[in-house]
Parts: C-alpha cells; sequence; structure tokens
C-alpha cells in the first residue's frame, strides 16, 4: 500500500511527522478516510475519534479535539488542540467533568459560561466514547 506524508500536531507538541498508509478523521459531515495521493481539501476536524494506520504497525486510534486538517500533495497537515491515546484517558476524570458540564448547562449562565461548559461537555464525552471503545464496552 502506498503512503503519504503526515505532519501532526496538537497545541502544545508535535504527535508524528512520516509515512502513512491511512487516516480517518472526524469532520462535521462524518468520519472523512484519507490515503495516498488524496486530492487537495481542508477540512475542520470536530472532537471525535481518530485513526491513524503506520507502516508496519498496529492502527493506532485518538481521542483528538477540534482542529484543522489539509491534504495537498500527498501531504497531510492535522492540527488539533489535543489528542489522547485510549490508555492515557482517566475515565473517572472524563465523567467528572461531563458531569460538572451538564451542571453548568443547568444553571442560568451567561453565554460564555454557557458555550465553554458545551465544550467540556463535548469534550469529556469524546474521550469517554474513545476509552469505552478502546476496552471493548461500547
Amino acid at each position: 500500500m502506498e503512503t503519504f506524508t503526515i505532519h501532526f500536531f496538537t497545541a502544545d507538541h508535535p504527535v508524528y511527522e512520516g509515512p502513512c498508509l491511512s487516516l480517518t478523521v472526524p469532520i462535521g459531515d462524518g468520519l472523512y478516510g484519507i490515503l495516498a495521493h488524496h486530492s487537495n481539501m481542508i477540512a475542520a476536524v470536530i472532537p471525535g475519534m481518530m485513526t491513524v494506520h503506520l507502516p508496519e504497525q498496529e492502527p493506532m486510534t485518538l481521542a483528538v479535539s477540534d482542529g484543522l486538517v489539509k491534504v495537498e500533495d500527498n501531504e497531510v497537515l492535522l492540527l488539533v488542540k489535543s489528542a489522547e491515546r485510549p490508555e492515557d484517558i482517566d475515565l473517572h476524570r472524563s465523567e467528572l467533568r461531563a458531569a460538572q458540564a451538564r451542571e453548568v448547562l443547568l444553571q442560568k449562565a451567561s453565554i460564555q459560561e454557557h458555550r465553554l461548559a458545551e465544550a467540556t461537555l463535548a469534550r469529556a464525552m469524546n474521550r469517554l466514547r474513545v476509552r469505552r471503545h478502546y476496552d471493548g464496552l461500547e
């Protein structure tokens, strides 16, 4: 299988740069697959489960936050705020954050507080979904 080059960064560090066989990223329309020689495009990444297939390795699943993916000339630039491996996700902490965010959403909060709580809830639910999928609970 042919490869493409991926440059994958989070807000605070590079995750991976090198050859990649395939990439599946969550975008507004659903999961979007990228292979070698994909047509040029730019899309917004939404919180969800992403899968990266690297040569001679098992596929890697990650919980990613919002960001951007750009494909151009057989190279992919992937920028997200955060990316976590399922085994690094603390279920208890994520459940606690989700509960706290739900509580804020039930209160009369400012628009800014409401939007922050929605984003916090989305991140926590995504982490829980990815971890449970990894553990075979979903």
